[in-house]
């Protein structure tokens, strides 16, 4: 009857039994918060996620108690927990970090060895491509989607796991907002206009001043992209 078993190879029975259920529960939490299929707002009722999930109610607290420290979630006394709704500012301040970060990844990727960024080029020039092709066809989760893939490229290139880290729970946090702002067609098309002038300053980047340019691109990118939202 062995054979009705799926064989798990070492390096995934590894990761299996060392991953607790409630981390689980919090990644599964976690990717349908990104989907949107729980918004802002919304309740995260424990008897209801215990039931969609299939499991008992101690992870899911595990679950939630983690996604709250990260700050997509939040809890209320004697009410429950909710998908956090961030405030103007927040989103404020959260566009602030992260154009610091993508300014230095853009800096840093501009000082790359002539190998190394054209490695890069080549993997960031489809991206433009597919975003082009989804502002045609009206896409914006295609859009939203390479965007995204667009700028984590530059931050792996940058090589420091805290940015990497911090990069991503700053996305995580504004991804309701940013999907707002490229819901917007014409937001869309300017974003990419700005993506390509970043790809030819990387391109053509062979100087401290080139990589300052670069970095200046992506700080910009950033803040045009907080008031392209704060606008609507």
């Amino acid at each position: 009857m062995d054979w009705l078993i799926p064989p798990i190879d070492q390096k995934e029975f590894e990761e299996i039994k060392n991953t607790s259920l409630g981390k689980l529960v919090r990644d599964q939490l976690l990717s349908q918060i990104l989907a949107g299929e729980f918004v802002p707002g919304q309740a995260l009722r424990e008897s209801e996620l215990v039931e969609r999930l299939k499991v008992s109610r101690v992870p899911v607290r595990e679950a939630l108690r983690e996604l709250e420290s990260c700050g997509l979630v939040v809890s209320r006394k004697h009410s429950g927990v909710y998908v956090r709704e961030l405030s103007d500012q927040e989103v404020r301040d959260l566009y602030q970090f992260r154009a610091v970060l993508d300014s230095y990844a853009g800096r840093m990727a501009s000082q790359l060895p002539q190998e190394q960024r054209t490695a890069l080029v080549q993997t960031l020039e489809p991206c433009i491509d597919t975003m082009d092709a989804a502002i045609r066809e009206r896409n914006p989760q295609a859009y939203y989607r390479e965007n995204l893939k667009f700028h984590w490229q530059f931050i792996e290139f940058a090589g420091n796991r805290e940015i990497a880290r911090a990069y991503r729970e700053v996305i995580q946090k504004l991804h309701l907002a940013r999907l707002k702002n490229l819901s917007n067609e014409s937001h869309r098309e300017q974003s990419n206009v700005e993506h390509k002038q970043i790809v030819n300053a990387l391109r053509d980047s062979t100087t401290i001043a080139h990589a300052n340019y670069c970095a200046e691109l992506m700080e910009h990118h950033v803040i045009n992209a907080h008031g392209r939202l704060s606008a609507l």
